[in-house]
C-alpha cells in the first residue's frame, strides 16, 4: 500500500515536468514576449561581428526589391556560437514568433523585431482570395490602395493585426496588384501627435514608429503627411 502511494506521489510530481517537455516549443509563452534584454544581447553580438569582420553584417541576403523592414534579417548561423550561445527563444529560428532584423543597416545598424504572426493572417486572406477571379475590393482609399469586402470572402468579422506599438487592432488593406498589407494609419497619427518630428509631405514617416520601439512596422506600405491636414496618408508614387 505504502509502495503504491509512493509511486502515485512520484507520478504527481512528474506530470508537470513531462507536460512542460511535451508542450510544443512554438507554443511556449516565453517565445512570444519581446524581451528587451534579448534584443540588446543580439545588438551586442551584431556589433562584435561587424567589428571583427571589416564592417560586414551578420544578415541573410535579400533581393533589392524586398520591403525595407524585411530587407536585413539577422542570420544567427553567423552569430552562434562565436558571438552568442544560441538564438533567443523568441526568435523564429528557436520556434518564436519574431524575426530579428536590422534597420539603418548601412549607417548605424540597430536590432529590431518583426512580428511574424501578421504574416499568418495575410496568408489566410490571400488563400481565400484565390477563389475569386479578381480580389473583392470594397472601397478605394487613395492611389492604388483599397479595402476588401470580407463578407464576400466568408469572414464573419474583419481580420485584424495586433499592433506591437499601441496594442490596438489594425485593419488590412490591399493594393491593385493584390498585395495585402497592415494599415498603420492610427499608430502613425498618434505618433505624429505625441512626438517631435521634422517630417514633410513626401517623406516616408514610418520610422517615427521605429525610433522609440523594439519593433518595425511589418508588412506596411510607405506613408507620408497630408499637406493640408498633416495627418498620415499612404505615400502615392
Amino acid at each position: 500500500m505504502k509502495k503504491g502511494l509512493r509511486l502515485l506521489s512520484m507520478l504527481v510530481l512528474l506530470i508537470p515536468i513531462l507536460a512542460g517537455c511535451m508542450y510544443p516549443k512554438e507554443n511556449l509563452s516565453q517565445n512570444k514576449i519581446p524581451y528587451k534584454d534579448q534584443v540588446q544581447a543580439v545588438q551586442t553580438a551584431v556589433n562584435q561581428y561587424k567589428e571583427e569582420n571589416n564592417g560586414l553584417l551578420p544578415i541573410k541576403t535579400k533581393d533589392q526589391s524586398t520591403p525595407i523592414y524585411q530587407k536585413y534579417p539577422i542570420d544567427f548561423k553567423k552569430l552562434v556560437p562565436q558571438y552568442m550561445a544560441e538564438a533567443p527563444g523568441n526568435a523564429y529560428e528557436s520556434g518564436g514568433v519574431f524575426q530579428y532584423v536590422l534597420v539603418d543597416a548601412e549607417t548605424d545598424p540597430k536590432v529590431k523585431l518583426l512580428d511574424l504572426r501578421m504574416a499568418e493572417t495575410i496568408r489566410e486572406i490571400k488563400l481565400r482570395m484565390k477563389s475569386f477571379e479578381y480580389p473583392p475590393y470594397k472601397e478605394h482609399i487613395e492611389g492604388n490602395v483599397f479595402t476588401l469586402d470580407y463578407k464576400k470572402m466568408g469572414y464573419k468579422e474583419d481580420p485584424v493585426a495586433l499592433s506591437p506599438f499601441s496594442g490596438r487592432n489594425l485593419p488590412f488593406v490591399i493594393t491593385g496588384d493584390a498585395e495585402v498589407y497592415v494599415d498603420y494609419t492610427s499608430d502613425l497619427y498618434e505618433a505624429l501627435q505625441n512626438q517631435d518630428h521634422s517630417y514633410k509631405p513626401g517623406d516616408d514617416i514610418r520610422n517615427i514608429l521605429v525610433e522609440d520601439s523594439v519593433f518595425v512596422p511589418a508588412y506596411s506600405l510607405p506613408y507620408t503627411i497630408d499637406e493640408k491636414t498633416n495627418k498620415p496618408i499612404f505615400l502615392v508614387k
